[in-house]
């Protein structure tokens, strides 16, 4: 039997973290674009669906070369999202609705148009001239090293002014910051005090991996399982040099002394990493690192049972003793989950999301199994799909607006919204599915409340229980109450035998089918295709 040591949990490690994309969740004034009235007014939705937290995608000013991520004023609010007044009162809003406000950080790059950057470009003697990464040009004129962007070809961009390229990791309209110079780390952890003084409860870090690069700007080498035509150009060469750095500790470092001024606060970080490394990210000790490293094994592995219990072992298993685990299924880059992995897999994906150790974060529309939007060309926002020759859809499928309603504009907006409204918005909606028992919003409701109401479920151990084929089951503990959870991630029926050392007498609580509520479970678990349920068992010895 697992006995939790005393020490208290702070809300980021029981709670359930809910990602909103801001251009595409609620729109206040029918201009099509999402904003912070919006938000505001979908407040009591969040709070009745059971998470504790939101975590908003970026609303500074910025060209929106990458809708956001190319931020010109860390300190303000864009126009489309609102003022700062908005942000203020939604902030408060949260607050008093008990639920917590985490915002992205951008760290790495600047959009082009930031004031630092049009000084830093203006002449070779500007005082803010080290504050991006200028290089001299080879002996050919060409660029300085053969590092690519993550967003297609050259990584560096020639400045006619200077004769000098400049570093962009992934737009040429997002130049990157020079991490190494201290006016740029503080001005950057400046920009963390402004928000945390004004009470946000965390951030979100984008691309911290990329934040510092090799000092010598030494070629990446050639990547050995590279495959021209199936695989991006970016991933022609190994990132050996392009981020991943060791002074990039020292910067979380930096960062994490800052939130740590401010209590009860988390620090959230987006690295898109094998295992092995991305624990690293948490720091030698309690205190030296991230809070939460983002985990996307469930966003990346393949969907196969084999794989996904593997990966969850070795995660649980590798977790430096102070660390806290955190799962992702969906987020604004990757497809959403219901395209990705089917409808009925769907409920699968959320049955682990919301049952594994650790903090979950869900994508805003997977809680009603929104899939990916059609975006005809002449509708494309996003830059990675305008790229020539990309053919790829890019990453609007899976930003296309929050379907409250059937209808025009699917209540998301009475204008013309930025991004087509989903095919499916008729069916697949809050409206339709908020009185139906059966419905995706319905399951998260019941999987969220019963998260809530367990503790076995938010901090109880976890303990591996056994996988055959397609099925694979596990444990939550906690004092004496013990959770069986068992999924199938095929589209046939599989059964699994539990060990012998485990009594797993006990009653269903939560299942995909809700017939199966109630019925009780012996050593031999049975399940149907895509099916997924939740026992209270017996607590282990």
């Amino acid at each position: 039997m697992f006995k939790q040591p005393e020490q208290k949990h702070l809300w980021w490690q029981t709670g359930v973290i809910y990602q909103i994309y801001p251009f595409s969740f609620a729109d206040s004034n029918g201009d099509g674009y999402g904003d912070l009235p919006g938000i505001a007014s979908k407040l009591d939705y969040l709070k009745d669906l059971g998470v504790d937290a939101i975590w908003l995608s970026p609303i500074y000013p910025s060209p929106l070369a990458d809708w956001g991520y190319d931020v010109s004023d860390y300190k303000a609010i864009h126009p489309l999202c609102g003022t700062m007044a908005d942000f203020d009162r939604l902030l408060a809003d949260c607050h008093e609705k008990g639920l917590k406000l985490i915002l992205d950080f951008v760290p790495n790059h600047t959009s082009d148009q930031h004031p630092w950057f049009v000084e830093s470009r203006s002449s070779r003697q500007n005082p803010k001239r080290d504050w991006y990464l200028w290089k001299d040009a080879k002996a050919d004129g060409g660029p300085p090293s053969n590092w690519l962007s993550v967003f297609g070809g050259s990584a560096w961009e020639r400045d006619e002014t200077s004769g000098q390229y400049y570093l962009h990791s992934f737009l040429k309209e997002q130049p990157d910051l020079n991490w190494r110079n201290p006016e740029v780390q503080a001005a950057m952890l400046d920009v963390m005090r402004f928000w945390l003084d004004k009470g946000v409860d965390g951030f979100r870090i984008d691309s911290l991996w990329h934040v510092i690069k090799d000092a010598q700007y030494r070629d990446n080498p050639p990547a050995p399982h590279y495959v021209e035509g199936e695989m991006p150009a970016y991933k022609r060469h190994v990132g050996a040099y392009t981020g991943g750095q060791p002074e990039l500790h020292e910067v979380v470092g930096l960062m994490r002394h800052v939130v740590d001024q401010y209590p009860d606060r988390v620090l959230i970080g987006e690295m898109y990493l094998p295992i092995e490394e991305l624990l690293g990210y948490y720091g030698r000790k309690r205190d030296t690192g991230l809070h939460l490293p983002s985990n996307f094994q469930l966003i990346v592995q393949p969907w196969k049972a084999v794989e996904i219990f593997a990966g969850v072992n070795r995660y649980e298993a590798s977790l430096p003793s102070f660390a806290w685990p955190n799962w992702v299924v969906g987020n604004h880059d990757k497809p959403r989950v219901a395209s990705r992995v089917g409808p009925e897999q769907a409920r699968i994906a959320a049955m682990l999301l919301l049952t594994l150790r650790g903090t979950p974060t869900i994508y805003c529309g997977d809680e009603i199994g929104m899939t990916n939007g059609n975006v005809p060309p002449e509708k494309v926002r996003d830059p990675v799909a305008k790229m020539p020759g990309s053919g790829k859809p890019g990453r609007d499928p899976e930003r296309t607006p929050m379907q409250w309603t059937g209808g025009p504009g699917a209540g998301f907006t009475t204008g013309e919204p930025w991004l087509p409204i989903g095919p499916d918005a008729e069916v697949v909606n809050v409206q339709v599915q908020r009185d139906d028992p059966k419905s995706m919003l319905a399951f998260y409701r019941r999987l969220l409340s019963l998260r809530r109401a367990e503790p076995a479920l938010q901090i109880g151990s976890y303990l591996p229980a056994g996988q055959r084929g397609n099925l694979f089951a596990f444990l939550r503990e906690l004092d004496d109450v013990c959770f069986l959870i068992a999924v199938n991630l095929g589209a046939a029926r599989a059964r699994l035998t539990m060990p012998r050392h485990l009594d797993v007498t006990g009653k269903v609580v939560l299942a995909t089918e809700p017939e199966r509520i109630g019925a009780e479970i012996s050593e031999h678990i049975n399940l149907g295709p895509n099916e997924g349920l939740i026992a209270r068992i017996k607590p282990c010895d």
